[in-house]
């Protein structure tokens, strides 16, 4: 027996990817429904081997249906989120909107899966942020170990985590550099974003730090705890997809690189490539399409006590999105709802 699912934004990058996930790992679905708002109504999107038309969101309703992810923005998780919860349908979100909220569990399976027992009092679920949800993979296993006491950390931003208007205009302006006359000026980003890097993902806040930057340092703390202390610099890169990180990390206690490695060679969801030569590194275009989080570049910070430093790759609309969206459902089915 399986479950009856609804994909909200299912014409999406993230909604894409999470139809192709959900095929892949075989969740088990009795019935899906794939929805979208009425300009995308009527898009056909695949499902494994199936082709389906999207519905209208508007008009859905979500009552006995088992579960609903939605991957659209904020605005319309705030319009039809609470709706769809309140049917008794469990609502795993992608957007910022609920990650906040003490009544609502932000989860990464290989991290905090116990913390999916919370989701009944608004049963709703949220997905992290896909720069987090990557770090924190790699930070847990260490944490248990040593205990962190403070993260710097730099990324490395595809432009995908902005969306499809971000890819194209990446594409656009890559081209534009070779065919005089056809220059495309910058629209999603605020500076061109081709043969360059931009040291700002999302908008300022009073302090200083880009939402962006302040997402990372509060969901690091509510997902695997709240007295890590956090400071990131988050950089948007002329890549597609795969985001990228540079981790630097201080621990109450030693820990030996090579311990450090063999823990994260053991962990959940992470693949250690760490060779001490040209190359033995993974970049993002080698994560693309994987379910991995890819570590690299694993060593001692001799200029702290008690730090190692680390490289971090993974798919951004994968493990950063709709993988890890899945791997909460696949959880919620084996703790609580138990079909399947």
């Amino acid at each position: 027996m399986g479950y009856r699912v609804v994909v909200v934004g299912g014409t999406g990058n993230v909604g894409r990817e999470m139809l192709n996930i959900l095929a892949e790992r075989q969740f088990p679905i009795d019935e899906l429904a794939v929805l979208a708002s009425r300009k995308s109504l009527g898009t056909e999107v695949s499902f494994g081997d199936t082709t389906y038309k999207t519905k209208d969101l508007d008009v859905f309703d979500f009552s006995g249906w088992d579960i609903a992810f939605f991957a659209v923005g904020s605005e319309a998780t705030k319009k039809y989120a609470p709706g769809a919860a309140k049917s008794g349908c469990v609502v795993i979100d992608n957007s910022s909107l609920y990650r906040y909220d003490p009544d609502v569990p932000l989860i990464v399976p290989e991290v905090n899966a116990d913390a999916i027992f919370g989701y009944s009092k608004k049963n709703i679920i949220a997905n992290p942020n896909c720069s987090t949800a990557q770090m924190v993979v790699a930070l847990k296993p260490l944490h248990d170990r040593a205990r962190i006491k403070r993260v710097v950390v730099s990324t490395y931003q595809a432009v995908s985590g902005t969306g499809k208007a971000a890819i194209d205009e990446l594409w656009n302006q890559t081209k534009g550099m070779y065919v005089p006359g056809q220059e495309v000026e910058p629209s999603i980003y605020p500076k061109q974003v081709a043969f360059n890097v931009i040291p700002q993902c999302d908008v300022f806040m009073e302090d200083g730090t880009t939402k962006e930057e302040w997402k990372m340092v509060a969901e690091t703390k509510k997902i695997v705890d709240p007295s890590i202390k956090v400071t990131a610099t988050c950089v948007r890169v002329p890549v597609f997809v795969g985001h990228s990180e540079a981790v630097n990390i201080e621990f109450e206690d030693f820990l030996d690189e090579d311990e450090a490695r063999e823990i994260l060679r053991q962990a959940p969801g992470i693949l250690v490539v760490d060779k001490r030569e040209d190359g033995g590194y993974v970049t993002p275009v080698e994560c693309v399409g994987d379910f991995a989080t890819f570590i690299s570049r694993i060593r001692q910070d001799s200029t702290i006590e008690n730090g190692l430093n680390l490289w971090c790759v993974s798919d951004n609309l994968r493990k950063g999105a709709a993988l890890n969206a899945v791997q909460i459902a696949e959880v919620l089915g084996q703790k609580v709802l138990k079909k399947g």
